[in-house]
């Protein structure tokens, strides 16, 4: 009878370990050391001065950004299953938009945050708080040889600026819907801010990023 107990009470943690939620945090500033990144990040730099630093609040850590005419991004890499964590989570908040800018065209192309997905395939899904472009507004954004870029407005104007936004996106189902195919690994991610083209100012803040099974 103990050792039908036993096998009993290991199954069922096998079980629960087979199906307890999957994470991987990607950005999560505590224990950053304020004057320098840690080695599995880097800073990108398109244009202009790179302002960023390690901040604070009520919800915990998080990411300061800041683009004066500027466009710049801090990379890591991973290797994620897209099948087994296809939701991507983040918070993140804007104080300043980029005034006049707008994804869906080049010279405008501007915006306060970004969260870029890197795949295997060269394929990159983007989510952006874009200053014009209407919140659902999806389309191709690419401008770089090789690289298939595709662009969704997660959030859109000043309406919820100054205050902290959760989202919480399925990067397999967007994938599949920006490029006909089932999403391959992910092997990057970049948190990026811009105001570049349209020679003007803007902020934002991230808090804790991730991969996740299920959708919270």
């Amino acid at each position: 009878m103990k050792t039908l107990f036993l096998l009993s009470a290991i199954l069922v943690l096998i079980l629960q370990a087979r199906t307890a939620p999957l994470a991987f945090i990607v950005l999560n500033t505590a224990g950053w050391d304020p004057g320098r990144l840690p080695s599995d990040w880097q800073v990108k730099v398109n244009h202009g001065h790179p302002d960023f630093s390690v901040c604070s609040d009520d919800l915990g850590p998080c990411l300061h950004l800041r683009s004066v005419k500027a466009s710049f991004a801090l990379e890591r890499r991973v290797d994620i299953d897209a099948a087994e964590m296809p939701f991507l989570t983040w918070r993140w908040k804007v104080t300043q938009l980029p005034a006049g800018g707008d994804f869906r065209h080049s010279a405008s192309d501007d915006q306060a945050a970004q969260v870029l997905v890197a795949f295997a395939d060269r394929r990159v899904l983007t989510y952006i708080w874009d200053t014009s472009a209407p919140k659902g507004a999806a389309q191709s954004a690419s401008n770089i040889p090789l690289v298939h870029i595709f662009a969704v407005v997660c959030e859109s104007g000043a309406a919820q600026a100054n205050q902290w936004v959760s989202e919480s996106r399925n990067l397999a189902a967007d994938y599949e819907r920006a490029f006909g195919k089932a999403a391959p690994k992910v092997n990057g991610l970049r948190i990026q801010i811009n105001s570049q083209h349209t020679g003007t100012v803007a902020e934002s803040y991230f808090g804790e990023v991730a991969f996740r099974s299920t959708s919270q």
